[in-house]
């Protein structure tokens, strides 16, 4: 399944929100293939997905979830990667 957070992550003027799959890495970027998301938004785990195109992504099928859910879900999913120097717990 794919989930999306609030667009609620400042950066270069917009808000931002992060596009996640439970059950791939492969699952997340067809998804964003379909949507039209560049790869290059692909970091690590997630895309980041600008506001504007939230709906866009909610209506193709992403469920809404709060941001700690996205973590939530990566981690149980055995998808997370975190960046160099931070640990999961």
């Amino acid at each position: 399944m794919i989930y999306i957070d609030p667009p609620s992550w400042p950066g270069h003027g917009r808000l931002w929100s992060h596009l996640v799959s439970d059950v791939s890495y492969d699952e997340l970027h067809t998804f964003a293939e379909t949507l039209g998301v560049p790869r290059r938004a692909f970091e690590r785990d997630h895309y980041d997905l600008p506001s504007h195109r939230y709906a866009d992504a909610v209506a193709a099928g992403a469920v809404e979830v709060r941001s700690r859910e996205v973590v939530r879900l990566l981690h149980a999913a055995g998808l997370r990667r975190p960046k160099h120097g931070h640990r999961t717990p």
